[in-house]
């Protein structure tokens, strides 16, 4: 049958009609989100803060956990006329600080509507109870809970690190996941596990009637959602061990690492001087005060400072030696006070002269190092000074420096280490030679590296070769580590060579006074502490004092840096503490023997040395 005209725009009617009317179904029945819409503007959404996750050390101890605090919220178009001086009474606040905030959530009050804004943040509980008791009083106030930090140890403000409410500029770098008034770890551990710590925000709803008043849970709180805590984590820092050591660097500006080389697991981490534990709650009280203090406690040393590594680095330069056949642990160099060049001389201090490899490391000589890095950079093998300055990039950068290690460390900095391109750039190509840049054969010259860089040299030696990436999160039931911390990086020298360098470190602090060791003051009996002394060069005053060490000698568990800025010889201020840290680790205590070296180190004082812009 042939439809006509008619039949087929009654047809065109009828499924049009019958479309309409299944979409308005679905509208009105079983869609509800439209009603929700409409619904909007009588509805309250109360925020549940979700419970910050817990940081842990490597034994389970808490390094920071949860309180409670309140902030009092204020929704302006719910206000009425209030006793002002009886609120300020209850809160503990002047009169004058309520106007000011009351003319301000006045001003705004259309832009604001029925939204809650916050009055006042982190209210102590017992305060809060106060003002709950008579809450009655005062319409359009009301408390809101969340959980705030502390710090059952004093574990360091910089390695832990600290949470504030969000800003513009961080909610613009994280689009979609914070609103005003959230908070986020913005420094040290809290900002780089972030997003296993934060947890997931809840809230209530509530509705309003036709007063505006706030009588009853919407649909009894079907629609609600709970909110989820942050998940725990552990870390791989030694609470103790790194409490100890912030005690060994008080007064001092420096730092101090130390790494557990058979998993690169990071135990000790100090910045010093820091940000103490009882200004992270409420960093925003003491941030003023922080953030101008001359001394930049806010500043991690331990990852960002780039200083010249001193004689430690003479560890790297002999590995490399060794492996191009430049020189043998048999080779005898002369030192007569330094080395001479031309009218030149890099100086050095007295000692017995020939020496061997060994006794080079044992003694520090730097004459020795001038030799290596002259037949490194001279070697006929290759074709210009060019392709061997650049051969010995390639080497050193293998053992991590010139780069950031990746560790899971927020603000790392990788250094620098100079290759032909940087010195054709300064002196022009063919206008420089191996004694032009002499001075990188002790660690001078352009070489920055940050202490993080020598406990994992230090920690590369230990293993006789190779390194695991340094972190400070351990695989846990709620969160899994990225595979590459526990991958080995072997660097381009041939583990074989390893144990040279490792018997020239064990002689610098086992051989006794008087043998011309270096580290002697390092030694603790029964330990077979090995270490490297180093003096960096400071134009701005008294030289670094540096020093890297590793125990036992076989199957090290501990490797460590300790830098001082202006302590001057590595003997002197680094090598007692980073060694103190070593036997405190081990042993679990201070020898008898070695408490008069403790007391000298706690009780130091070196402050006044350090040159601050005030």
């Amino acid at each position: 049958m042939k439809l006509n005209r008619e039949n087929k725009l009654l047809i065109g009617l009828c499924t049009a009609a019958a479309i309409l009317m299944a979409k308005l179904f679905s509208i009105q029945i079983l869609d509800d989100k439209y009603k929700l819409s409409a619904e909007n503007n009588t509805m309250v959404y109360s925020t549940i803060y979700p419970t910050r996750g817990v940081i842990h050390d490597r034994y389970g101890n808490i390094l920071v956990g949860n309180k409670v605090a309140y902030d009092l919220m204020v929704t302006p178009k719910e206000v009425e006329p209030f006793d002002t001086l009886a609120l300020c009474e209850v809160l503990d606040i002047s009169p004058e600080f309520v106007r000011e905030k009351m003319k301000e959530f006045y001003k705004n009050r259309r832009r604001i509507g029925y939204q809650s804004v916050v009055m006042m943040k982190l209210i102590p509980p017992e305060t809060y109870m106060k003002f709950a008791e008579v809450a009655y009083k005062f319409p359009g106030f009301r408390g809101q809970a969340r959980s705030i930090r502390e710090y059952p140890f004093n574990a360091g403000g910089n390695l832990l690190g600290y949470v504030s409410e969000v800003n513009t500029n961080y909610m613009k770098k994280h689009p979609g996941e914070y609103k005003p008034g959230d908070y986020a770890g913005m420094t040290g551990i809290e900002a780089a596990r972030e997003r296993e710590l934060r947890g997931e925000k809840g809230y209530n709803i509530w509705l309003r009637n036709s007063r505006n008043k706030i009588e009853s849970r919407y649909r009894d709180g079907e629609m609600d959602k709970e909110a989820v805590p942050g998940d725990d984590i552990t870390t791989t820092i030694d609470a103790r061990l790194q409490h100890y050591g912030q005690m060994l660097m008080a007064n001092k500006v420096g730092s101090l690492v130390a790494i557990e080389p058979s998993t690169g697991e990071i135990l000790t981490l100090v910045s010093s001087p820091g940000i103490d534990v009882d200004q992270l709650a409420n960093i925003g009280q003491h941030y003023k005060e922080i953030s101008t203090d001359p001394y930049k406690p806010m500043f991690n040393r331990a990852v960002q400072a780039s200083y010249p590594p001193g004689s430690v680095f003479k560890l790297v330069n002999g590995l490399i030696g060794l492996e191009e056949g430049v020189v043998s642990t048999g080779t005898l160099y002369p030192c007569s006070m330094g080395y001479h060049f031309g009218k030149n001389k890099l100086g050095c201090h007295a000692h017995k002269s020939p020496i061997n490899f060994e006794e080079s490391i044992m003694m520090s000589c730097n004459a020795y190092y001038c030799y290596i890095l002259r037949d490194l950079l001279e070697n006929k093998k290759y074709g210009s000074i060019d392709e061997a300055m650049d051969k010995w990039n390639e080497y050193v950068r293998s053992f991590g420096f010139g780069q950031k290690l990746g560790s899971d460390f927020p603000s790392e900095l990788g250094g620098f280490i100079p290759d032909s391109k940087y010195y054709n750039k300064v002196y022009r190509k063919g206008g420089w030679k191996a004694t032009t840049v002499i001075s990188l054969s002790i660690g001078q010259g352009e070489i920055g590296c940050t202490p993080l860089h020598l406990a994992n040299l230090c920690a590369t030696i230990a293993n006789r070769g190779f390194y695991y990436t340094p972190h400070i999160i351990k695989d846990s039931d709620n969160v899994t580590i990225d595979p590459k911390y526990k991958e080995k990086n072997y660097t381009m020298v041939d583990t074989t060579h390893f144990p040279k360098v490792v018997g020239g470190m064990y002689r610098a602090v086992n051989s006794g006074y008087g043998s011309g060791g270096t580290a002697s003051v390092a030694a603790v009996e029964g330990l077979d502490i090995c270490g490297k002394t180093g003096t960096a060069q400071n134009p701005h005053g008294h030289d670094h004092s540096v020093f890297i060490c590793f125990a036992p000698r076989d199957n090290p568990k501990i490797a460590v840096a300790a830098y001082v800025e202006n302590g001057g010889f590595g003997a002197t201020w680094a090598a007692p503490i980073a060694s103190l840290l070593t036997e405190m680790y081990l042993n679990g205590e201070i020898g008898e023997n070695r408490k008069y070296l403790e007391d000298r180190i706690l009780n130091g004082d070196l402050m006044d040395r350090v040159r601050v812009k005030k």
